[in-house]
C-alpha cells in the first residue's frame, strides 16, 4: 500500500508543478501542450548551444587562442545550465514544498507523512534530471567531438561522461540552493513567511539573470589562471563547476584547484541544506500550513485610489491594482518579465555592437541608442507582462462573483481593461524612464524621446486589447494558447531591430527636427487606428477560456429550429 501510495502520489506532484487549479475546465490534457512547448524551447537551445560547441572545438585557431576558445565555451555550458535550472526553481518556487491543499486533502487519509515528503522529493528531483537533461541532450552529444576529438575514443567517453556529472551537479548546486533559502524563510511565521517567500522568489531570479550576463570574460589562459582574478572567480559558482570539470576530466591547471574544491563543498552545502529544509517543513511546518491562514492582510497603501472615470471603470482597475499588490503569484509573473528585459538591457549595454555606436565622450549624459533600446525594452516588458498576469485568475472557484453581477462586454467594459493596462504597465515604465532620462539627458531629446515611448506604449497596449475579452485577473485560461516559446524569440528579435532602429531615433532627435516630427507623426497614426480597431469590436466576456472543437459544426438547422443531422 506504500509503494502504491507513493507512486500515485510522485504522478500527482511531478504533474502539478504547474498550478491546475488556474486552468480552464475545457484544459483536459491541454497541460501536455504546454510541457511540451517548453520541452521544444529547451532542445532549440541546447542544438543551438551544440552547434556553437563543435565549431568552436573545430576551428582552426593557434593552440593558446583554441584552448581559451574551449574554455569560454565550456564555461558557457555550465552557466547556461545553471540559469535554466535557477529559473526553473524560481518559476517552480511555490511547488517545492506541500501546500495547505495537499495538507489539508491528504492529511485525514491513511498516508504517512514519510511518503508525503519522499513523493515530493522524488517528483522535484524528476523534473530537475528532466530539465538539465533535455537541456544538455544534443550538447552533450556534439561537445566530445568538439573538445576531445583528438583524444580519441577513450577520452571522447571519458568527456562524455564528466560533461553529465558536472551538469548535474551544477544544477543540483542551483536547485538545492533555491531550496535551502526557501527552507530557511520557512523558520518564521506563516504570514511573515508568504510576505518574505515572495520577495526572496523575486531576488533570486534576479540574482541569477544578473550573474549569468555579467559574467567575466578572459582573452588568454594566462589572464583566467592569473592569482588576482583567481580571487573573483571564487565568489562566482559556475566557475567553481568549470573547474571541477577539469578536474574530472583530468586537464585541470593548478590554479583551478581551489575551484574545484569550492564546487564540492558548494555542492554538499547545497544539498544539506535542500535535505534541512525538507527536514524543516516534515517536523514545522505542515502544522503551520494546517493551523495559520494564508490571507494576508491589505496594504493600507491601498485603500484609496483615484477614480479612473465611471464607476465600472473605476471598479475594475481599483480591483487589478488591489489584486497585483496582494497576489504573490501575479507578482512574480511580472518580476519574470521585468527580468527578461533587466539581462536583455545587461546584454545590449555590453554588446561591442552598440558600444560602437554610443558618441564619443560620456555615452551617459548624452543621446546613445543603448538608453533608447533600454526604455522600450522596459516598456514591452511591463505591457505584456501585465497582460499575461491579467489572462491569471487569482481564484477561479471566485468568478461566480462577477458573472451574477450585470457586467457586459462592449466598450465600457474594453475602457476599464484600458484603464488598467495604462494604470499598471504603460505609466510606471513611463514615468520610471522619464526619471531617468530627464536627470541624464539634455530636456529637448529627452522630451522627444519620452513622447515616442509613451506612443510605443499605447501601441503594444493596444496590440494586446486585441484579443482580449476578460476582466483582468477573474477568467480562466488556457495554456497551450500562451506561445511563450515564440515570444522568447520575439524578444531576441526585438533587440535586433531595436538596435538597427535606434540609431534612426538619434538622428532625429538630435539632427533633424523634420525627422522627429515624421517619426511622431506615424506612431500616432498607427496608435490611432489599433485603439480604433479595438473600439470596433463588439464581443461579450469570455470567463472560460474553451479550446476549439476538433469537429466543426456548421450549425445548419431544419424549419428554422431542429438543427440537421
Amino acid at each position: 500500500m506504500a509503494r502504491l501510495q507513493f507512486r500515485v502520489l510522485y504522478r500527482q506532484f511531478l504533474f502539478r508543478m504547474v498550478d491546475l487549479e488556474l486552468l480552464s475546465r475545457a484544459a483536459q490534457g491541454d497541460i501536455n501542450g504546454l510541457l511540451g512547448k517548453f520541452a521544444a524551447l529547451l532542445l532549440f537551445l541546447s542544438l543551438w548551444l551544440g552547434a556553437i560547441a563543435f565549431g568552436v572545438g573545430n576551428l582552426p585557431l593557434p593552440p593558446a587562442v583554441r584552448l581559451i576558445a574551449v574554455w569560454a565555451m565550456e564555461h558557457f555550458l555550465i552557466a547556461t545550465t545553471m540559469l535554466v535550472v535557477g529559473l526553473f526553481a524560481v518559476i517552480s518556487w511555490d511547488s517545492m514544498f506541500p501546500d495547505r491543499r495537499d495538507v489539508l486533502v491528504l492529511s485525514p487519509l491513511p498516508i504517512r507523512a514519510r511518503t508525503l515528503f519522499l513523493s515530493k522529493a522524488a517528483a522535484v528531483a524528476t523534473a530537475l534530471c528532466l530539465a538539465v537533461g533535455i537541456l544538455n541532450a544534443l550538447s552533450s552529444l556534439a561537445s566530445p567531438f568538439g573538445f576531445a576529438a583528438a583524444s580519441g575514443g577513450l577520452g571522447m567517453l571519458r568527456l562524455f561522461g564528466v560533461y553529465w556529472v558536472t551538469m548535474l551537479s551544477a544544477g543540483a548546486f542551483n536547485f538545492g540552493l533555491v531550496l535551502s533559502i526557501q527552507g530557511l524563510a520557512q523558520l518564521l511565521p506563516r504570514q511573515q513567511f508568504l510576505r518574505v517567500s515572495a520577495t526572496l522568489q523575486i531576488a533570486a531570479f534576479f540574482l541569477f539573470v544578473s550573474m549569468y550576463f555579467l559574467q567575466l570574460p578572459f582573452a588568454s589562459p594566462s589572464d583566467l589562471l592569473s592569482i588576482q582574478n583567481q580571487r573573483l572567480l571564487g565568489w562566482l559558482p559556475s566557475y567553481w563547476f568549470f573547474g571541477l570539470f577539469q578536474q574530472l576530466n583530468g586537464t585541470m591547471p593548478e590554479a583551478l584547484a581551489l575551484l574545484a574544491r569550492r564546487a564540492w563543498i558548494g555542492l554538499a552545502a547545497s544539498l544539506g541544506g535542500a535535505a534541512a529544509a525538507y527536514l524543516i517543513c516534515y517536523f514545522r511546518t505542515l502544522r503551520k500550513i494546517a493551523e495559520q491562514a494564508d490571507i494576508l492582510p491589505g496594504s493600507a497603501g491601498l485603500r484609496w485610489l483615484p477614480p479612473f472615470g465611471g464607476l465600472l471603470e473605476t471598479a475594475i482597475a481599483q480591483f487589478s491594482i488591489r489584486t497585483l499588490f496582494r497576489s504573490r503569484r501575479h507578482r512574480v509573473t511580472l518580476s519574470f518579465y521585468m527580468g527578461l528585459a533587466f539581462a536583455f538591457v545587461l546584454f545590449i549595454t555590453k554588446a561591442p555592437v552598440l558600444q560602437t555606436m554610443a558618441p564619443a565622450g560620456d555615452p551617459w549624459h548624452q543621446v546613445n541608442p543603448q538608453m533608447m533600446v533600454a526604455s522600450i525594452l522596459v516598456m514591452c516588458s511591463a505591457v505584456v507582462g501585465m497582460r499575461v498576469a491579467f489572462a491569471m485568475p487569482i481564484d477561479l472557484r471566485a468568478n461566480w462573483i462577477f458573472r451574477v453581477t450585470p457586467i457586459r462586454g462592449g466598450q465600457d467594459c474594453r475602457n476599464s481593461v484600458r484603464r488598467s493596462l495604462f494604470a499598471l504597465g504603460v505609466a510606471p515604465a513611463w514615468v520610471a524612464s522619464a526619471a531617468v532620462f530627464c536627470w541624464l539627458w539634455p530636456w529637448r531629446p529627452a522630451a522627444g524621446h519620452l513622447t515616442i515611448l509613451g506612443l510605443i506604449g499605447i501601441i503594444l497596449a493596444e496590440v494586446c486589447l486585441q484579443s482580449f475579452r476578460k476582466i483582468p485577473f477573474t477568467c480562466s485560461f488556457l495554456p497551450g494558447k500562451t506561445h511563450y516559446h515564440i515570444a522568447i524569440m520575439a524578444y531576441v528579435a526585438l533587440v535586433v531591430l531595436l538596435g538597427e532602429g535606434a540609431e534612426i531615433e538619434r538622428s532625429a532627435l538630435v539632427e533633424s527636427g523634420l525627422r522627429l516630427a515624421t517619426l511622431l507623426t506615424v506612431l500616432g497614426v498607427v496608435a490611432a487606428l489599433l485603439r480604433w480597431r479595438t473600439d470596433s469590436l463588439e464581443e461579450g466576456i469570455e470567463f472560460e477560456d474553451i479550446p476549439a472543437p476538433a469537429v466543426m459544426v456548421l450549425g445548419l438547422t431544419r424549419d428554422g429550429t431542429s438543427p440537421v443531422s
